[in-house]
């Protein structure tokens, strides 16, 4: 993994992928992820699809400014295919509310994109960076009835802890990971209720 410094964010790069800062060109491959109804039914916090591209320019104008007040390693990226240069996610280290003491790890990818291995790829990037920056634990939210997303985090490592409805107004399981959790080594943790 390569790690770049720039002013705002910090350009990580994997063996496939770029996670770098979003930038207002990304907004037509942004609307292909955040305007997809299977993508924005599961996002936390909770966030309407984005219906067109004027909307997600403006998203993004949004999350470029909060990127400047974030204290590092906090950020959010575009994931980008480094073979064509093409966004193909988004990935987020964000402090969760209410007290912004738990730092959350989440992606959102294409559905086109599912299956790849750009969910685990993205998914060790930020994890190193952020344990490398001092970072003890990191904690990914998903809502119950995404199965998908529960059985992904626990494939990359993650233990689940329990359920709380303390994030977002939303009763969400919560993963948590760990330095030693990046080891596929490791045995696994415990599972959540009705966990397929």
């Amino acid at each position: 993994m390569t790690i770049a410094v720039t002013a705002t964010t910090t350009t990580l790069t994997s063996e496939r992928l770029t996670l770098r800062a979003w930038r207002l060109d990304d907004a037509q491959e942004a609307l292909r992820i955040y305007g997809h109804p299977e993508v924005a039914r599961w996002l936390s916090p909770a966030m309407d699809r984005v219906h067109d591209l004027a909307a997600m320019r403006l998203l993004l104008q949004q999350w470029i400014a909060e990127d400047s007040r974030l204290v590092s390693p906090a950020g959010r990226w575009a994931i980008e295919r480094a073979d064509d240069l093409r966004v193909v996610g988004g990935a987020v280290l964000l402090p969760l509310p209410p007290g912004d003491e738990d730092l959350e790890i989440g992606w959102q990818l294409n559905p086109s994109m599912w299956g790849k291995g750009y969910a685990s790829e993205t998914t060790f990037a930020l994890a190193s960076w952020a344990f490398g920056q001092g970072v003890g634990e990191l904690f990914a939210v998903v809502r119950p009835e995404n199965t998908r997303a529960a059985a992904t985090v626990r494939q990359h490592g993650m233990h689940w802890v329990g359920e709380t409805g303390k994030y977002f107004g939303l009763e969400l399981q919560v993963f948590r990971l760990r330095t030693a959790d990046l080891d596929r080594t490791a045995p696994a943790g415990h599972q959540p209720p009705n966990y397929a």
